[in-house]
């Protein structure tokens, strides 16, 4: 019985939208690593860990290429509609996503190097636990667009807060440091930007979860994601 044309372009098909959630999720592993490593290198004071985060960063940046190509040309050869079309959109933009994070993880991890380099101040308990905290989000959000799981991806948006209540206590912490020690202020710069760069990764996992309700459902979430960051509204009195 001669094979059905129509049947083996539908088989053809799902084989290359799987392979573009392979991408997404082997891009989503590296990131993730990315974010570890980046904040194991500044609790364990590791230069050399640090350094290989800095140099990981330019897989991240080709297999965001990869992943726009490779979406490029599912839009020219089979001209998607509906589902397809904004699954193929959404893995597009939670690439770039994801090379955000990397880019992210990367200024880290240099800032890294530096605080290695001054005296210890404070604990870095806070540090570890948000960087716990983002990875999880990431991963839940890489995993609802693999498995196409909307639900997944509500719950992720509506972790931030948590991440955000730990950059807010950074903030406190290192500007009182600075205002108590001029001797302090390199250091927690430094830490004040790694903090801020975890809290923005945090910010492109819920992006990601966000791609994901609408590349499965079809309707953007309405509601105004919960945010709990007072650094931008926040006023510094100097001492005496």
């Amino acid at each position: 019985m001669p094979s059905n044309p129509r049947t083996h372009i539908v088989t053809s098909y799902g084989e290359d939208l799987r392979r573009l959630r392979e991408m997404i999720a082997r891009m989503g592993g590296l990131a993730e690593r990315q974010v570890a490593d980046s904040a194991l290198s500044l609790v364990r004071r590791d230069s050399d860990l640090a350094s290989e985060v800095v140099m990981r960063d330019a897989q991240l940046d080709a297999m965001e290429r990869e992943v726009e190509q490779y979406c490029v040309r599912l839009l020219a050869l089979r001209q998607p509609m509906a589902g397809v079309l904004r699954l193929i959109i959404a893995c597009m933009k939670i690439s770039q996503d994801l090379e955000r994070i990397g880019d992210y993880a990367r200024n880290g991890a240099k800032r890294a190097i530096v605080v290695s380099q001054q005296p210890l101040m404070g604990s870095l308990n806070g540090f570890e636990r948000m960087a716990e905290l983002v990875q999880e989000n990431l991963k839940g959000a890489i995993d609802a667009l693999v498995e196409d799981d909307a639900a997944k991806a509500d719950e992720v948006w509506g972790n931030d807060e948590p991440i955000d209540g730990i950059y807010n206590g950074i903030f406190r912490e290192m500007l009182t440091f600075m205002m108590e020690d001029p001797r302090n202020i390199t250091a927690a710069t430094h830490l004040l930007f790694i903090a801020k760069n975890l809290e923005r990764i945090g910010d492109h996992a819920t992006n990601i979860a966000e791609r994901v309700h609408f590349a499965v459902l079809g309707e953007s979430l309405t509601e105004e994601r919960p945010k709990a960051d007072i650094s931008s509204s926040a006023v510094v009195n100097p001492p005496g």
